[in-house]
């Protein structure tokens, strides 16, 4: 069967690219495949569905120039398809005077980027969030807000189909070749080849590995990382609004917070704990030796040399395997909480986060490479999920129209 588009990946990025070709393109013959047997199966279906509001991202930064929009757009599509949006808004709090710097420098990215976002002082930080802990003034962003991630693809996927796009789960790439006498590529999968003019990778976790097939993504791999959340089962109503400390502007991590979900559950996380394999969710799970041998020998380096703080950052983030010790962390945003109430952990996530081979640094944005035959969206990590309309109209316009 031959094909105008072969997407690779049916995470939100996939989805989106798809849902994007199709506004452009009703005509076209799109094909979306997946190892697994449905949709948004890793970081899509397992990020907390906070819609970011814009303000951690550099002015010159794809991140900072989708966000705002993607905010937008994202509550627009669930309004539009009844899929429940919680607008509790986040504080962003410090604990001492020289984060009070930073917090200033967070507004002045924001209003930048167009993002609703201002400094209130602590009564004001009170009034919104009776609960909050704060060193003398707190950010404020109104826009942020949280979904359901599974739910958006899942009626995403519907309305592709209901569009002409076909869905081939279950369906492992395994490589390609190009066409002989003809433009784009031959890709091999295990339930069989499907030829396409051009085939576009949102493979997530293993975005890097097929880029290389392609000949793209030579100066990347893929380091991932492990986030987990705790759950307060205790109640829904100690926390109403989304808290984060001050981040570390250095690094793409935003420390262990609070979040509100969109069914209103407070869980605090995440961790961003190395992992050993690509999909270390947990114990021995989707284990592989090749991976595991692979990235402890690029993680090695990484602690070796403390690129990027990455030996500081391993060590700490390890201990949030503590329980007790992560749910100090997240005391200290508040005036009470029951750390008895942390009861469950919940779904386990991978972030596939690009490291630069040539830097040795993490990379920041996100990255996409191609020519008229191929596209690798190489990373595509937080707030990728808010950003995935006009991030998705971004690659169309530039990388496959525009060729």
């Amino acid at each position: 069967m031959k094909y105008d588009y072969l997407i690779i990946g049916s995470g939100i990025m996939g989805l989106a690219i798809a849902r994007e070709v199709k506004r452009k393109e009703p005509d076209a013959r799109v094909l979306i495949i997946d190892k697994e047997p449905a949709e948004a199966a890793h970081a899509s279906g397992r990020n907390s569905g906070v819609l970011h509001a814009g303000f951690y991202y550099t002015a010159d930064s794809l991140k900072a120039r989708f966000t705002v929009t993607g905010n937008r757009l994202m509550k627009q599509y669930c309004q539009e398809n009844n899929i429940p949006v919680n607008a509790c808004g986040k504080l962003v709090v410090a604990q001492e005077e020289k984060e009070l710097g930073q917090l200033y420098e967070l507004e002045r990215r924001g209003r930048h980027n167009g993002a609703r976002v201002e400094i209130i002082d602590e009564a004001r930080a009170l009034e919104i969030e009776p609960n909050v802990r704060t060193f003398k003034k707190a950010l404020h962003s109104p826009a942020t807000a949280s979904v359901d991630p599974k739910r958006v693809c899942a009626v995403l996927k519907n309305d592709l189909q209901g569009q002409g796009v076909e869905f081939s789960f279950s369906t492992r790439y395994l490589g390609q070749e190009r066409q002989k006498g003809a433009d784009g590529h031959v890709v091999r999968t295990t339930t069989g080849d499907f030829a396409a003019d051009r085939t576009v990778n949102c493979a997530g976790l293993y975005a890097d590995k097929i880029a290389k097939d392609f000949s793209f993504g030579k100066a990347y791999t893929i380091i991932p990382f492990k986030g987990i959340y705790l759950k307060y089962t205790k109640n829904k109503t100690d926390v109403k609004t989304n808290i984060y400390p001050v981040p570390n502007l250095k690094n793409p991590f935003l420390g262990v917070h609070f979040t509100k979900t969109a069914s209103g559950e407070i869980k605090i996380g995440p961790t961003a704990i190395p992992a050993f394999w690509r999909e270390n969710y947990e114990r021995l799970a989707n284990f592989s030796l090749n991976e595991f041998l692979e990235i402890c020998l690029q993680e090695a380096r990484l602690f070796t040399a403390n690129n990027f703080g990455f030996r500081d950052l391993a060590l700490e983030e390890m201990r949030k395997y503590n329980k007790r010790y992560m749910v100090d962390l997240a005391r200290h945003m508040v005036r009470h909480i029951d750390p008895e109430g942390f009861t469950e952990h919940t779904l386990p996530g991978i972030r596939a986060q690009l490291l630069d081979q040539r830097s040795r640094q993490l990379v920041q944005d996100f990255v996409v490479e191609g020519d008229r035959h191929s596209v690798h969206v190489l990373n595509a990590v937080s707030p990728a999920f808010t950003c995935a309309f006009p991030f998705a109209l971004y690659v169309v316009d530039k990388y496959m129209l525009a060729v």
